[in-house]
């Protein structure tokens, strides 16, 4: 959390400088690089190269990933410790979820700099790490007979990574709503709405996709733990809510038409009931799916 904590602050503080840059005017943008009026043309080309931070980013970045590596080896530990994978009640799973959502995020490197969403994702951590420490932790506890099955290993770890990718697309949908009111500051930096839209479109595809696979594993799980496919449990009822709200907007996207604020939004209210399910449900509904360990 400490190492976090560093990180969100060097990203704060790249954030903060931007902001108080003045922006390039017009016609000297176009006359670096000669010819660059028709580059401008040229939307896709390197698109994320503007948002990609000062010294401060940099910085940010690298305590990211030695805060991410610390978090991994202690969430490994506590699987040695427990004498199995890490994620039976809710303060493992909390601490090994976040792991995989930064891990998206640090990963996502390889594929595009993001590094304009270090604030968004280091203060997620530090904020989860903190809640789950102070409200979740138990101490390390044997598995209860419905979790000792090799799909706790499958069902469990697919939910987690795609709770990373729709999380990533839940931080550019924000950016995107925040950029579509205005577009001045740090902001100037950061692509365009569409851009933005777009990439959290093809985030948001990927979250669905492996929280389609949560949804079956999970119900040949039940059906080898409890004799049935579907139940209409509470835990149940909520993944499948969660799916049918990603279903809707990629559906509302890719053939209503629904751009802009309404498929950013949709994207938010996607991973809010992700967050709802997790913490709502798991401490205050019952049902066979009650292994928070509080």
């Amino acid at each position: 959390m400490a190492v976090y904590t560093l990180a969100f602050v060097a990203y704060a503080v790249d954030v903060a400088r931007r902001s108080a840059a003045k922006p390039v005017p017009a016609e000297v943008r176009e006359l670096v690089g000669s010819g660059a009026p028709a580059r401008a043309a040229e939307p896709d080309a390197s698109v994320l190269a503007p948002a990609a931070g000062g010294r401060g980013a940099r910085i940010g970045f690298t305590l990211t990933v030695l805060a991410w590596a610390l978090h991994v080896g202690g969430a490994v530990l506590r699987g040695l410790s427990a004498g199995r994978v890490p994620w039976s009640n809710m303060y493992e799973f909390a601490l090994t979820g976040i792991a995989v959502i930064v891990g998206v995020f640090v990963l996502s490197r390889l594929w595009k700099d993001l590094n304009f969403l270090g604030v968004f994702f280091t203060g997620l951590a530090t904020v989860f790490l903190g809640v789950a420490t102070v409200n979740y932790y138990v101490a390390p506890t044997p598995l209860p007979p419905a979790l000792q099955s090799y799909w706790l290993v499958i069902h469990v770890f697919v939910a987690t990574l795609a709770t990373g990718f729709l999380g990533l697309g839940t931080g550019l949908s924000v950016l995107q709503l925040i950029k579509e009111k205005r577009d001045n500051g740090f902001l100037r930096s950061l692509p365009s709405p569409v851009q933005l839209e777009d990439l959290a479109y093809r985030v948001g595809v990927i979250g669905f996709i492996f929280w389609t696979f949560t949804l079956i594993a999970g119900a040949i799980w039940a059906e080898h733990a409890w004799g049935r496919y579907w139940g209409w449990d509470t835990k149940e009822v909520w993944t499948f809510v969660i799916w049918v709200v990603y279903a809707g907007y990629i559906h509302a996207r890719a053939t209503r038409g629904w751009r802009g604020s309404r498929s950013a939004w949709l994207q938010i209210i996607g991973f809010a009931a992700i967050i709802f399910n997790f913490t709502i449900v798991n401490q205050f509904f019952a049902g066979l799916h009650a292994y928070s360990g509080l």
